[in-house]
């Protein structure tokens, strides 16, 4: 399945642990890409923390947002992981329409998860 959007890293980066991090600064440019393929916009991708194992917290200025805000927290479930996703974000335009293609972004993001680890029992 195509994803609705679609970031680039740069080549070799194949984890954010590959890189060096200073908190607040920007990691890398990702171009982001509707359906894989449209430009629609950019991020300076940031993170304010990076806990292997448990999770980040990025704070990124990215076009179309006033604000964005993604923590993502790793906890143990017993035989696996819980992942949870916290969102904060504030788009310049279209708000509902955006809020649905983040919606459908992270659905995709968390499809693949599972395909790629396992469905929780």
């Amino acid at each position: 399945m195509m994803p609705v959007l679609a970031m680039t890293s740069p080549p070799g980066v194949d984890s954010l642990t590959d890189l060096p991090l200073t908190p607040g600064q920007p990691l890398f440019r990702s171009r982001l890409l509707l359906g894989g393929f449209l430009p629609a916009g950019t991020s300076a991708l940031t993170l304010l923390s990076l806990e292997p194992g448990s999770g980040f917290v990025e704070q990124s200025p990215m076009t179309g947002m006033a604000q964005w805000r993604h923590e993502r927290r790793l906890t143990d479930a017993g035989t696996g992981c819980k992942v949870t996703d916290t969102l904060e974000f504030e788009p310049k335009i279209l708000p509902d329409v955006t809020a649905a293609l983040i919606r459908m972004f992270f659905d995709h993001r968390h499809r693949r998860l599972r395909r790629m680890f396992g469905q929780m029992p």
